[in-house]
């Protein structure tokens, strides 16, 4: 019997389902894509609705994909499945999104731009619905491989402006899922009439009263609960559990009395998610089985339908089919299904059946995982990697093999963001005399330690790695130190964590040559004017070597040089990598120093594009956008309400995370709003924050906040004091950045006129205009106070016009107070053209001002091009032009 309810429009109790799921298609047929998630219990009838759905959208053409549990960890199996009725336009596709599919999909060989994979999909089924709309139904979506769900998410994201729609079905999980972020319909049980209702309609049978009212109190609610146990001779005995597990004891009733071969069948069919017919024969037939009498004996069960590919009436069905095989049987299939699998085409599936079928330690089919897990993770399946190097270790008969591949896979889990399971494995690992594995646990429970946020045992750990490598790998132990530094960086968490390390580092091996451990040591203990020679060795001398091991480092100790030239180098470098490799972590931390860096020179529109850029990248695999560069740029714009909001938003977050560096960041941007504002209590308090734990970077670029707040607000022992370390910091490291920023802080604290004067000198040379800009209102409001009106007038008018030109709004106000003072009205500023975009158009707009096409715009954006042409349509009326080549011309988005 079919669990599936036929029905021409709706189904038994699914008015509401119904009706939002032909509101999605018909939208779609109009060209506004969308993506719903069905959300229920196994049996609830998810799988109906998307039969429906198909129904319902009359000239769609169709795609399914399903997930399997048997194979959730081959990356972009789902994904291929539902790409595989239309790779016919993979020609249509860009190269480098031809090749990442291909990639993807096992069809050459190649390690694709992993986060461009969902982007790559979007533009071969977008290419596919271009002459007539497209349904995707994705049934199982809870047993998706991670790179699947992962692009797939992205894809469903995307597609408001495309005739193309998709919907999931999929079981609640316990585990947040990219899924999770998608439009969602609870699928909830039957109403008691509607559950009568579906029982009468469905059920042939004369049932008794009192069994007729036991089931419909055992399913409820539950469709498939209710149609499945006439059809199986009723529940097994009572109270056992879920409703699912019912239902799936109800198909496993239906096994019993089948002739063994028949039994097999089924068991080999329910080992193979790919349902391909020609595969189960050969199996088969590798098994003796008399596929034709078997074969009907199986049928009869009504559990399964041998046609061109192989279908069971409902997922459980597989389910119940697989649980119900011995250990043994399901040997005896996976080892028929290895056999027949073709090595070539399908490595890894080969693989993965060979190690179902064996029951005791193996090298040979160890090996084998081995190399599918390296080529899973070339191909972006950090999960499939992870899952089969821990079946890997699992077989692996010799012990210091075992261990490696339970690292590996440790590793893999950390790094697919599965730390719950990467704690667990690690668990596992016994304990060894050997210091290079013993370090390596210790680092991988500190990266645990430092990715869950009420976890600070962090630095312990890793630092325990270094101290056991001390002996036998010198370099080793001094990089694990770097390594704890660098990790607290990357995940927010470095506040504290330099004091840690620079206490342990007395136990570490010297190094042959000065390194850049040796440079925090002398920061730490010497001041920068004794460290500064070496931070500039290791930063820009020795071949780049920190930019690539400790990106993250690097970008912190160029920002205690005060030195914006080198800082912009790294930038770039980053970029180029990030692009180049196609590292989303290294791109995203280019990303958002380039946010930084701009909102720090006052070219906020360039801020704001790659902000953008960032959150897209971000949204593409699943992750939060950084939030410090937004801080940056909120804090430089000056507006306060706006600016407080995202200090709200980073603030909850900080403190949900245990992420003192980006409190850090928030104290900063406070107190440069509040001196923008003249609120300088604010300031004051926001700045002596930001500067008492002695954050890199951030203690450094608080210090003239707080000489500035601290002098108009009346507490001229902290801003002398502050001056003071301001002085050591830019007269250490000599650049004209620095030492413009500490004559202007001077000037305040002394009233000196030539220190306004070698600020402004200083200061002409750097790219940090806003700093720039505020030499010259320092220097006319003291010109001002001075009674010299004449002379304030220009400063404050320079002041004035680069402020308020460059969108400073804060600044700017305070310098057209200065000069209405005066007795003159401060010119008013043409608005920007990105003051009435959101971020994203304003990214779209700057691309396509530069030249840039539709489809070149949507790869850098994750975006389809029918989305990027929406989005300039939306540009066009808001700044009320009619081409591309008018935007070259407006301030705020030209070039």
């Amino acid at each position: 019997m079919r669990t599936r309810v036929p029905a021409p429009g709706v189904l038994v109790g699914r008015r509401e389902e119904s009706l939002r799921l032909t509101e999605l298609t018909a939208a779609a047929r109009e060209g506004r894509g969308g993506a719903l998630v069905l959300r229920g219990e196994a049996g609830i009838g998810k799988s109906a609705l998307l039969e429906l759905t198909a129904r319902v959208a009359s000239g769609f053409r169709v795609v399914r994909a399903s997930g399997a549990e048997f194979e959730n960890e081959l990356p972009y199996a789902a994904l291929h499945q539902l790409c595989v009725p239309v790779l016919g336009h993979l020609d249509r596709l860009p190269t480098r999104h031809r090749e990442g599919l291909e990639v993807a999909f096992g069809l050459r060989d190649g390690a694709p731009d992993v986060f461009r994979v969902g982007l790559a999909a979007l533009d071969l089924l977008t290419s596919a619905a271009r002459n007539r709309p497209l349904l995707c139904l994705v049934d199982d979506a809870h047993w998706l491989d991670a790179a699947s769900a992962r692009a797939l998410t992205l894809l469903a994201r995307r597609i408001a402006a495309e005739p193309v729609a998709v919907v999931f079905a999929s079981r609640p999980r316990e585990a947040a899922t990219e899924l999770d972020e998608l439009p969602r319909l609870e699928v909830g049980g039957l109403a008691a009439a509607e559950a009568r209702q579906l029982l009468a309609a469905r059920t042939p049978l004369a049932l008794d009263e009192h069994v007729r009212e036991q089931i419909l109190a055992e399913a409820r609610g539950n469709p498939l609960a209710l149609l499945e146990p006439p059809a199986a001779g009723g529940f097994a005995p009572p109270g056992a559990g879920s409703v699912p597990t019912a239902v799936e004891r109800g198909f496993q009733a239906r096994l019993p009395g089948l002739p063994d071969q028949a039994r097999l069948l089924l068991t080999v069919a329910s080992a193979d998610p790919t349902g391909d017919a020609g595969l189960l024969w050969s199996a088969a037939g590798h098994l003796d089985i008399d596929v034709s009498t078997a074969g009907a004996a199986a049928a009869a069960t009504g559990l399964v339908e041998f046609g061109t590919r192989v279908r069971f009436c409902h997922p459980l069905a597989r389910s119940a089919v697989y649980r119900a095989a011995t250990g043994e049987w399901l040997r005896r299939a996976h080892a028929a299904l290895a056999e027949v699998t073709d090595p070539d085409v399908d490595p890894d599936r080969r693989a993965w059946h060979r190690a179902q079928a064996t029951a005791w330690p193996d090298e040979d089919v160890a090996a084998e995982l081995e190399r599918s897990a390296q080529r899973a993770r070339s191909r972006g399946g950090i999960a499939a990697a992870a899952a089969f190097a821990e079946r890997a270790a699992a077989l692996s008969p010799d012990p210091a093999k075992r261990v490696d591949r339970a690292l590996a896979a440790v590793r893999a889990r950390l790094d697919s963001g599965a730390t719950a399971a990467a704690n667990a494995l690690l668990g596992t690992i016994p304990a060894t005399t050997d210091p290079r594995r013993q370090a390596e646990v210790d680092l991988l429970r500190g990266k645990l330690a430092f990715m869950s946020h009420h976890d600070g045992n962090g630095p312990a750990f890793m630092l325990r790695a270094a101290s056991r490598m001390a002996a036998v790998d010198p370099a080793a132990a001094r990089a694990h130190y770097l390594d704890a530094l660098e990790m607290a960086l990357v995940v927010g968490r470095a506040s504290g964590v330099l004091a840690e390390v620079l206490a342990a580092v007395p136990q570490a091996p010297p190094s042959p040559v000065p390194d850049v451990l040796d440079a925090l040591v002398l920061l730490a203990e010497k001041g920068h004017r004794a460290a500064v020679p070496l931070l500039r060795k290791v930063l820009v001398d020795d071949d780049r070597a920190l930019w690539t091991e400790r990106p993250a480092l690097a970008v912190m100790l160029v920002g205690e040089l005060w030195d914006p030239h080198t800082h912009v180098d790294i930038t770039e470098w980053l970029v180029k990598t990030g692009r180049d490799t196609g590292s989303a972590p290294v791109l995203r931390l280019a990303l958002a120093q380039v946010a930084s860096c701009n909102a720090l020179q006052g070219n906020l529109g360039r801020a704001t594009e790659a902000v953008a850029e960032e959150e897209a990248i971000a949204d593409a695999i699943g992750g939060p956008p950084m939030l410090y560069p937004r801080l940056h740029l909120a804090a430089m714009r000056g507006r306060r309400d706006d600016a407080l909001q995202q200090f709200e938003t980073a603030r909850a977050t900080a403190t949900r995370q245990g992420a003192g560096h980006l409190i850090a960041n928030v104290h900063w941007a406070e107190a440069v709003l509040g001196n923008g504002l003249t609120d300088y209590p604010a300031a004051l308090a926001a700045a002596r924050r930001a500067v008492e734990h002695g954050d890199l970077v951030l203690a450094g670029l608080a210090l003239p906040e707080l000489v500035e707040a601290a002098v108009r607000g009346g507490a001229p022992d902290v801003a002398a004091a502050a001056l003071a370390e301001l002085t050591d910091r830019t007269e250490a490291s000599g650049t004209p950045t620095g030492l413009g920023v500490a004559a202007y802080a001077r000037a305040l604290v002394t009233g000196a006129e030539d220190c306004y004067r070698e600020a402004l000198d200083h200061l002409d040379s750097s790219p940090l205009m806003p700093y720039r800009a505020r030499a010259h209102l320092l220097y006319g409001e003291w010109l001002r106070r001075a009674g010299r009106r004449r002379d304030c007038r220009t400063h404050l008018r320079t002041a004035h016009d680069l402020l308020s030109t460059a969108g400073l709004e804060a600044f700017a106000g305070r310098a057209a107070v200065e000069l209405q003072a005066t007795g003159e009205s401060a010119r008013e500023r043409s608005p920007h053209a990105h003051d009435r975009l959101t971020t994203q158009e304003t990214h779209v707009a700057r691309l396509v001002a530069t030249g840039a096409t539709s489809a070149e715009v949507a790869s850098r954006l994750f975006l389809s091009r029918r989305t990027v042409d929406a989005h300039l349509r939306n540009i066009y009326r808001k700044l009320g032009i009619s081409s591309r080549r008018q935007l070259k011309d407006l301030p705020g988005i030209a070039p």
